[in-house]
């Protein structure tokens, strides 16, 4: 198989905040109860903002325009064993590359309902315990919370 036929072991990580501090989460479909910022895997032909802006668009239908940000550093981390066969057999580690965006209030969004059953502004406190990712949660306290 080429390298086209498996997930790239990128992904970008979008936490989208207001001026007062409320964080934007999502439910994912799959698996129920599992809530996260944006997120999404890098196609084979785009750099991390490219996939961060296209990510934002298909997962809320906000454009980024001139407020994303990137936050300037990457998290490593073991993929999950159910997730692995989307990957080459000899990947086992994804690198992900944060961004934030910040608005001036709350903003409803369009979800996409394959992926995502709702979503919740949330104080950034209650959001970084809400989400399932550590290093969402982590991204979240480091953006949001030691402003």
């Amino acid at each position: 198989m080429s390298d086209a036929q498996y997930k790239r072991p990128e992904s970008v990580l979008v936490v989208i905040y207001t001026l007062t501090g409320e964080v934007l989460l999502l439910e994912r479909q799959q698996p129920p109860g599992y809530w996260q910022s944006v997120t999404g895997s890098l196609r084979w032909d785009e750099t991390p903002e490219q996939a961060a802006r296209r990510e934002l668009g298909e997962e809320t239908g906000l454009e980024a325009g001139d407020l994303l940000v990137d936050c300037g550093y990457k998290n490593r981390f073991e993929i999950l064993p159910a997730w692995r066969a989307r990957y080459a057999p000899d990947v086992h580690r994804n690198t992900e590359y944060v961004f934030s965006i910040q608005l001036p209030e709350p903003v409803p969004v369009n979800l996409n309902p394959a992926e995502h059953r709702q979503a919740q502004w949330l104080p950034a406190r209650l959001a970084a315990l809400r989400a399932s990712s550590y290093t969402n949660q982590i991204a979240i306290e480091r953006l949001v919370l030691r402003k």
